[in-house]
C-alpha cells in the first residue's frame, strides 16, 4: 500500500444534545470506523471514535472526546474523516479500494474509452461510477456486480459492462477518432 490517508467516511450531522454525531461511514462494516485507531478531519484535527450505535439507515452513531455539546458536533458537519492509509488491511483478491481507482481510465465492453472514474457513488440501489470523457459532461454508469468486468491495476484501466442505449445521448467521445459515439 502507498503511503497516505484514505477517507473511510463523512459526519452528517448532530444526534442528540451531548455532542454526539451520525457519520456515513465509506466502510464495508459501519462499526469499523473505529477499529483503525484515530481519525483525522479534513483541517488535520484528530478525533478518537466510540461507536454508540447504528441507526437503521445505516449510520454510526458516535462520540469523540472533545466534541461535547450539539454545537460541537453540529461544526463538524459535512466533515470528511480520514485514516493513516497502513492502518487498513489488505484487501483480498478481486478487492479494491476506491480511492485506488479514482483517475483510471474507463472502458466500455467494446473496448471504446468512455473517460476516467472521478467518483463512486452508492443513493441506495447499488454502486455508480461517474466518468469524466474528454469532452462534455460527466457520466454515470452502472458499477458495481457483474457490471464491473476487469479492473487492471498496472495499466490503471477498468472494463464495465455498459447496459445497451445507456450512452446513446451522452457526450462520450472516442479518444482514438475523436468522434463521439452514438
Amino acid at each position: 500500500m502507498s503511503a497516505g490517508k484514505l477517507p473511510i467516511g463523512v459526519i452528517v450531522g448532530p444526534q442528540g444534545v451531548r455532542g454526539q454525531f451520525k457519520v456515513k461511514p465509506f466502510t464495508a462494516v459501519p462499526n469499523s470506523l473505529s477499529a483503525y485507531g484515530p481519525v483525522t478531519t479534513d483541517d488535520g484535527q484528530q478525533l478518537m471514535l466510540r461507536i454508540m450505535s447504528i441507526n437503521a439507515k445505516g449510520l454510526a452513531i458516535v462520540c469523540a472526546k472533545g466534541v461535547d455539546t450539539r454545537d460541537a458536533a453540529e461544526a463538524l458537519r459535512g466533515v470528511t474523516l480520514y485514516v493513516v492509509r497502513e492502518s487498513l488491511p489488505e484487501p483480498n483478491d478481486g478487492e479494491f479500494y476506491h480511492a485506488d481507482l479514482l483517475g483510471m481510465s474507463v472502458k466500455g465492453q467494446d473496448g471504446v474509452p468512455l473517460g476516467s472514474l472521478i467518483a463512486i457513488h452508492d443513493f441506495g440501489a447499488g454502486e455508480i461510477a461517474e466518468l469524466a470523457p474528454r469532452k462534455g459532461s460527466t457520466i454515470m454508469v452502472p458499477f458495481g456486480g457483474d457490471r464491473l468486468i476487469a479492473v487492471d491495476m498496472a495499466a490503471k484501466e477498468i472494463c464495465l459492462l455498459v447496459p445497451d442505449g445507456l450512452l446513446d445521448a451522452t457526450n462520450v467521445v472516442d479518444e482514438a477518432s475523436g468522434d463521439k459515439i452514438s
